[in-house]
């Protein structure tokens, strides 16, 4: 037997190769939603505890006990805020996490408020993305816009157009004439290949 069988049970679990990038970042995003909200009661239950020391003058932090029971969201917001984090690309995860942290200390809110906190960072966030891919959309479009205009410059210098020859006919010569006009548009200039 060799020593590496009898450190197995050391190894990595090979769970986190399993899930995909889309169940990391779902998991991530509402792992920090709930540490938002806890932080949240907690800031809750100091602003409480400094209010009573001012109302009485005489701090019974030590004796007051919280329940265990603590704020959580309805299952339905949990499945509503988890399908909104599916769209959030993974390389956004990291800036969605800070833009959240710093719209909670700047509001300060109450922990039934950091849900709603959440969603509107998400939104902001699936905003941004849909404008970026967007903006990279009509930058393909572009590009693939001047390849062809690209080749309409190589077929312009291999065509001469010759606007002032003095045998191209007009529409209105041949009403004059009373004939037939020809297939040929007259007011298109004349393209004449050079050799």
């Amino acid at each position: 037997m060799s020593l590496a069988s009898w450190f197995r049970w050391n190894d990595p679990p090979n769970r986190i190769s399993q899930r995909s990038p889309t169940e990391m970042v779902v998991e991530t995003l509402m792992m920090e939603l709930s540490w938002q909200i806890k932080q949240a009661e907690k800031q809750q239950r100091e602003r409480e505890n400094e209010y009573r020391k001012i109302k009485t003058g005489v701090d019974y932090g030590w004796l007051v006990s919280y329940p265990k029971q603590s704020y959580d969201i309805s299952p339905g917001e949990r499945l509503q805020l988890e399908d909104m984090c599916t769209k959030i690309h993974p390389s956004y995860c990291g800036p969605v996490i800070l833009r959240f942290r710093q719209v909670v200390a700047e509001y300060e809110p109450e922990s039934q408020e950091v849900s709603r906190l959440f969603r509107s960072v998400l939104q902001e966030a699936a905003e941004k993305i849909k404008e970026e891919e967007e903006a990279k959309k009509l930058a393909r479009q572009w590009n693939t816009k001047n390849r062809t205009s690209l080749s309409l410059t190589t077929f312009k210098s291999r065509s001469r157009i010759s606007p002032f020859i003095s045998d191209i006919k007009t529409i209105s010569e041949d009403v004059e004439r009373g004939t037939q006009p020809n297939r040929r548009i007259w007011s298109m200039p004349e393209f004449r290949n050079t050799k």
